[in-house]
């Protein structure tokens, strides 16, 4: 059998006396484009800083592509490309330059790095930004350039912590089509974390995160049909008793 692209055991996470997840069990199956749905302090970001290794997993289990994330680490982050909420682009870098500094991490050597930089900031419209340091670039801009970072190693799963945070309108929109098209291209899975419904397609697996809890975890419609709702902003107030953005 086949391992999903993500699985989470029995997670639970505290800081001091505050549980930010209590048991937190789901998986991301291959291929899928799967929406981790969350108000803001529902315990996303604390998931994301476990399987990125930014805390150290305490209780319960990670794995990516079936490599635990505690016995094999290296092996399971080589799979895992990362796009945080907050930026960590270099404001004094090149966009080119970037991605050298990420390639040099992943050992990856100079005339392939070149390469497959000028590759994926094609796919993002921004080839012609490349020599530009990156305080140059609008919000969005920046953040497709994060993205196509986040795929230079050739991961195999790529998780998003909010990232149309702070954009507007217009650049949410375009990042959603980048990523749903670069998945479609690169034949990644997704596990794209949001607290915003409108960003969730019919077509989406979603997990509904809320006070540290997994209220749901299943396609849309199963969550429709679960719920009786008639759209997924609906099911998710229903599932979590609050209003919905």
């Amino acid at each position: 059998m086949t391992a999903p692209a993500l699985e989470a055991r029995n997670v639970s996470h505290s800081y001091g006396a505050r549980k930010a997840l209590d048991d937190v069990s789901f998986s991301v199956a291959r291929g899928a484009f799967c929406v981790l749905l969350g108000l803001n302090g529902a315990g996303k970001s604390t998931l994301f800083s476990l399987v990125t290794r930014l805390f150290a997993l305490r209780r319960g289990s990670l794995a990516v592509m079936g490599c635990d994330l505690q016995r094999e680490p290296r092996k399971a982050l080589a799979q895992l490309g990362v796009v945080f909420q907050s930026r960590t682009l270099d404001l004094d870098l090149t966009v080119a330059q970037n991605f050298y500094y990420h390639a040099a991490l992943h050992g990856i050597g100079k005339a392939q790095a070149n390469a497959r930089t000028q590759d994926l900031l094609a796919a993002v419209q921004l080839a012609d930004r490349a020599g530009d340091k990156v305080r140059n670039l609008s919000g969005g801009q920046m953040r497709r350039v994060e993205i196509a970072r986040a795929l230079l190693h050739r991961p195999r799963l790529l998780v998003l912590d909010e990232p149309t945070v702070g954009l507007d309108i217009g650049a949410r929109a375009d990042i959603l089509k980048l990523v749903r098209g670069l998945i479609a291209s690169e034949g990644m899975s997704v596990l794209w974390a949001t607290h915003l419904t409108d960003e969730v397609f019919e077509t989406d697996d979603v997990i509904v995160l809320h006070k540290g809890f997994v209220r749901a975890n299943g396609s849309v419609r199963s969550l429709l049909e679960q719920t009786g709702a008639t759209d997924i902003k609906d099911a998710f107030v229903r599932l979590i008793g609050e209003g919905a953005p």
